[in-house]
C-alpha cells in the first residue's frame, strides 16, 4: 500500500502530525513534502519498513530532497522500522530537529541551508539511532557564514555509518556511540577570529573507524575523543589554513 502527501502553501504556520493519516503502521508508506513560510512546525511518524519522506517529485519515482522553506523552522521525525529513507533540504534562519529512528538498514540523508539561502544561525538538531547497518549523513551550512550549531548524536548498534559536514562557526558537535563496527567521518570549517568547532566523541566497542577533519581559517578548533574498545582506526587532522587532506 502507498499513500502520498504533499504540501505547497505559503503560510505563516504549519503543524503536520502525519500519523494521524494513517500513513503509520504499513510498508512502502510515502510523504512528499514541499512547504514555504514564515515559520513552521513540523512531524512525521512512521512505523514500518520500506517507508519514504522525500520531496514531490518523489511520486515519478526520482528521489528528490523533501523542501522546507522559512525564517524558524522546527523538525521532528519519527521513524521505526527498517529499510525506511528520510531525504531533504531545509532552508532557514533558525532551525531546529529531532530525529529519532529504530531499526536497520535505514537511510537519513539532511542537507540545511546548502546555499546560504538564510544562514541557518542558531541551530539546534538532536539525532538519535537504535540499530545496524543505518547510515545517516547530515551536512550544514556553506562557506562558514552559518553560526551556532548543537548537534548531537547518539547512536546505539552496529555497523553503522555517521557522516557530518559542518561549516559553521561556533558549532558544537557531541557523539555519544555505543557498539561494533561503527564508522564516524566529521568534518568541520570555520572562519571568525572569536569563533571554532568543538568536537566531542564518546565510544564503546571494537572495530570502530573515526575520521575527524577540522580546518576552521583561525587555530580555535577543538577535539576530544573517549574511546574504549579493540581494533579501531583513529585519524584526527587539524589545519587553521582552512585547508586539509583526508584521512
Amino acid at each position: 500500500m502507498k499513500k502520498g502527501f504533499g504540501i505547497m502553501n505559503k503560510i505563516i504556520s504549519l503543524f503536520i502530525f502525519l500519523a494521524s493519516f494513517g500513513i503509520a503502521q504499513a510498508q512502502d508508506n510515502e510523504i512528499y513534502v514541499d512547504q514555504s513560510g514564515a515559520t513552521a512546525n513540523i512531524d512525521f511518524e512512521q512505523l514500518g519498513g520500506g517507508n519514504l519522506i522525500t520531496g514531490l517529485s518523489g511520486v515519478s519515482g526520482t528521489l528528490t530532497p523533501l523542501d522546507l522553506d522559512g525564517t524558524g523552522l522546527n523538525l521532528d521525525i519519527n521513524q521505526i522500522g527498517s529499510t525506511n529513507k528520510f531525504l531533504g533540504d531545509v532552508y532557514a534562519n533558525s532551525f531546529t530537529g529531532l530525529y529519532n529512528f529504530v531499526g536497520s538498514t535505514n537511510t537519513f540523508t539532511l542537507q540545511v541551508d546548502p546555499t546560504n539561502t538564510f544562514g541557518a544561525d542558531s541551530s539546534d538538531q538532536n539525532v538519535s539511532v537504535i540499530g545496524t547497518s543505518n547510515t545517516f549523513t547530515l551536512n550544514q551550512g556553506t562557506a562558514a557564514l552559518s553560526d551556532s550549531l548543537d548537534l548531537d548524536w547518539l547512536v546505539q548498534g552496529s555497523n553503522n555509518t555517521v557522516t557530518a559536514n559542518i561549516d559553521i562557526d561556533n558549532a558544537t558537535n557531541f557523539m555519544d556511540i555505543d557498539g561494533s563496527d561503527n564508522t564516524v567521518t566529521y568534518d568541520g570549517d570555520g572562519v571568525t577570529a572569536s569563533a571554532g568547532g568543538y568536537m566531542y566523541l564518546d565510544h564503546t566497542g571494537s572495530s570502530r573507524t573515526f575520521n575527524i577533519e577540522q580546518q576552521s581559517t583561525l587555530n580555535n578548533d577543538w577535539v576530544q575523543i573517549n574511546s574504549t574498545g579493540s581494533n579501531g582506526t583513529v585519524c584526527v587532522i587539524q589545519n587553521d589554513n582552512g585547508t586539509t587532506t583526508s584521512c
